[in-house]
């Protein structure tokens, strides 16, 4: 066989190897437990977005909105891939993550009703990019109640971003 074919099998062996043992290492660096994709809310009023999982990566976007909805859609080490609700995607470290269900407004405005149904009193208009808190948003209607500053009521499950279609949070 010729030098440069061995030398050539040899690498290629010497990769392989290598990257088989590597692989477990990296993926239990990455997993959280927790499902992937997933909402979250920025913890501060001043959150770094990444081009990367690191610091050494540069910033690429400074959120200036604290409890904004951002959907996980990676996670590396402490890092998680986020993806906010205009498309914008880039890297936070998880301790800037908050556990917490909130949406952001997208429609032109919505309306909370003071019971799960278009009937009922009208507590108030929410307008658009203003961001709430996820109450509750049961299996038995395609409503959630939230809350927008003193303003708590229902809304339909429309014309608002953070929570997945189908989804209950109870």
């Amino acid at each position: 066989m010729p030098r440069i074919v061995r030398k050539f099998l040899h690498n290629f062996v010497a990769m392989v190897i290598l990257g088989s043992l590597a692989t477990p290492i990296v993926a239990s660096a990455q997993e959280s437990g927790l499902p992937i994709p997933r909402f979250v809310a920025l913890r501060s009023d001043k959150v770094h977005l990444r081009s990367g999982p690191g610091l050494r990566y540069p910033k690429v976007w400074i959120y200036q909105r604290r409890n904004m909805p951002m959907e996980v859609i990676s996670e590396f080490d402490t890092w998680r891939k986020v993806r906010d609700w205009e498309g914008s995607e880039g890297w936070v470290h998880q301790s800037l993550l908050l556990g917490s269900r909130h949406v952001i407004v997208t429609a032109d405005t919505i309306t909370l009703y003071s019971a799960a149904d278009e009937n009922a009193r009208k507590i108030a208009l929410i307008s658009n990019s203003v961001i709430g808190k996820i109450e509750t948003c049961p299996r038995s209607v395609d409503w959630c109640q939230l809350q927008f500053g003193d303003f708590e009521g229902w809304a339909p499950r429309q014309g608002y971003w953070g929570i997945y279609d189908g989804e209950y949070i109870e």
